[in-house]
């Protein structure tokens, strides 16, 4: 009875959701007379957006979310290449310390009230130097203030020089700065907007994108529509974007999303969930024969490697007896289980075994042939745990593995092989929330990982082990003096060949020393509408709509 009572009051609720929102997208649907409703593109996000302040971009929901609504100077190409975006081209000094950005003269911000009678008005550098300095400013508290924090002098280090130049003056040379600044923490923002709305600025996103906000109901619908304005073009001429809006709904199961996506009413789904990846992809990560035609899968490469972590600060009191200090013991837990089979049987073959380092495959300094990682060696591993004063296993206490419920069952997976050998392991499920505070407290010897490129270059995954990186990035809290003085000198070093060489000196370093235990490089998967087009995926799995058609549409 309480859950009849129950589902009839949670169907009222929905109905009454349904009702505002049709209300609400109605006549933005009408807004076009060349397009229909059908040319909205509809995607879900399960996890939910809690802001569309760009400084706050610090996941991937978020992201996607901004990078509709805004630009920054550089962006990243699909050959994940530096490429102009509001800065139509940009000079380095000799001393590689200022960065002189040239920006567009045809930019204009979203239209908004906070700009008074002319709703509007054209971008400038000003308003780069605003965006950057937000970052850093204590008041607004970014989670992205890493990224200039002892890089760039706050007082000098941002300068309108004109209207339409920019500088950026670093302490010391830092090579990847140009992919920092295509992140979308560095999205141009207005202050004049953001002013006039303080706190409430997230609710009211006003940038120079490509779509713009129309409306928001937290936990139904997002809605964007298309920027009239966006300065970009086609090869042929035509204003981008193709589409007339976005259409972004919150539904917290992914069962539910998949139902959704095959009944046509989304354009596609992220990741295929475990609940349903055997009822659509065979062992080898292909459609099964009844799917294709009826849907697309996209896959690529992605910049992100899927690692299982461990505490390696041996004044932490929770080392002091704990087996993991002992590097043969990280050793054998590496060459333990076997990341073939893993990765066959219980991710349908969508991803590579990391048997490099962890650095993952897709960027230009990686290479398999030159930094070894660990293939599955029983032998070996045996070993090694006798080496460690622990022949079969005797005497070795159990080893507690934090993971959460995404990866249980690989969790468990990694536990049974590694019992073959006599290493004992727990593993405990927790929530993600709790994995992160526990992780970044150094309270956790053992855990679940993944390290998603915030840009595409190297240093990026290597920072994580850099001695004086606190946690995060180093949630191993990992330190090694020569690492250090590798890393230091990648951080200068001009010529790429050289840098990549340093690298791949440094990565090979890290599989040695064993604080983490890579397990795969993972894949951007997406199902996809047959009539979606110009859909393109990249290693950084970035939303990309720009020029995104829609033929052929299902009733949605």
């Amino acid at each position: 009875m309480n859950f009849i009572i129950k589902y009839y009051y949670s169907s009222i609720r929905l109905s009454i959701g349904l009702a505002f929102l049709f209300s609400i997208f109605l006549p933005f649907s009408c807004t076009s007379k060349k397009h229909s409703n059908n040319n909205i593109f509809h995607y879900n996000q399960p996890e939910g957006i809690s802001t569309l302040d760009p400084a706050f971009a610090k996941n991937q929901a978020i992201i996607w979310a901004v990078h509709q609504l805004y630009n920054t100077l550089v962006e990243v190409d699909q050959n994940l290449e530096i490429a102009p975006s509001l800065a139509t081209h940009w000079e380095i000094s000799d001393d590689r310390l200022t960065y002189t950005f040239y920006l567009r003269n045809d930019v204009y911000f979203h239209e908004d009230p906070a700009f008074g009678e002319k709703k509007t008005r054209k971008l400038n550098s000003k308003d780069v130097e605003f965006s950057f300095k937000r970052i850093i400013d204590t008041k607004t508290a970014s989670p992205g203030a890493w990224i200039f924090n002892g890089r760039v002098d706050p007082d000098s280090g941002f300068k309108a020089v004109n209207d339409s130049v920019f500088q950026l003056k670093l302490i010391r040379p830092f090579n990847p700065i140009l992919g920092i600044l295509s992140m979308q923490y560095c999205s141009i923002v207005p202050k004049e907007v953001v002013e006039y709305y303080g706190n409430d600025f997230r609710r009211h996103p006003c940038g120079t994108g490509p779509f713009q906000f129309k409306v928001w109901e937290e936990g139904q619908a997002l809605i964007f529509s298309r920027n009239e304005n966006y300065f970009e073009k086609d090869s042929a001429g035509n204003r981008l974007p193709y589409l007339d809006g976005v259409k972004i709904s919150f539904l917290d199961s992914k069962a539910t999303e998949f139902l959704e996506f095959t009944q046509g009413r989304l354009d596609f789904i992220n990741d295929i969930d475990a609940s349903f990846k055997d009822e659509v992809l065979n062992k080898s990560g292909e459609l099964k024969k009844e799917w294709i035609g009826k849907i697309q899968l996209d896959k690529h490469s992605f910049l992100n490697t899927e690692y299982l972590g461990i505490l390696v600060d041996s004044s932490n009191p929770l080392l002091q007896n704990n087996p993991l200090r002992i590097t043969s013991i990280r050793q054998a837990i590496n060459y333990g289980f076997d990341r073939r089979k893993m990765i066959l049987y219980l991710r349908n073959s969508l991803g590579t075994p990391s048997e490099s380092g962890f650095v993952p495959a897709g960027l230009p300094s990686f290479d398999s042939s030159l930094v070894k990682g660990y293939n599955y060696d029983i032998e070996k591993s045996r070993k090694l745990l006798a080496q460690a004063g622990y022949t079969d296993g005797k005497n070795l206490p159990t080893i507690k593995l934090l993971t959460i419920p995404q990866y249980s069952e690989l969790g468990s997976f990694i536990a049974k092989q590694l019992e073959e050998i006599g290493l004992k392991v727990q593993v405990e499920v927790v929530q993600k929330s709790l994995l992160m505070d526990q992780t970044a407290k150094s309270q956790a010897t053992f855990f679940r990982g993944s390290w998603m490129a915030d840009y595409p270059d190297a240093e990026n995954y290597l920072s994580v082990f850099y001695g004086k990186n606190p946690a995060p990035p180093n949630y191993t809290r990992y330190h090694n003096s020569n690492y250090d003085a590798l890393y230091e000198k990648a951080l200068v070093e001009q010529n790429d060949s050289v840098r990549y060489a340093l690298y791949r000196a440094m990565d090979q370093i890290v599989i040695r020393d064993a604080p983490v235990v890579p397990l795969w490089y993972d894949m951007v998967v997406r199902l996809v509408q047959p009539g979606i087009k110009n859909f393109e995926t990249n290693s950084l799995n970035l939303l990309e709509l720009r020029r995104v058609k829609i033929e052929n549409p299902a009733k949605k």
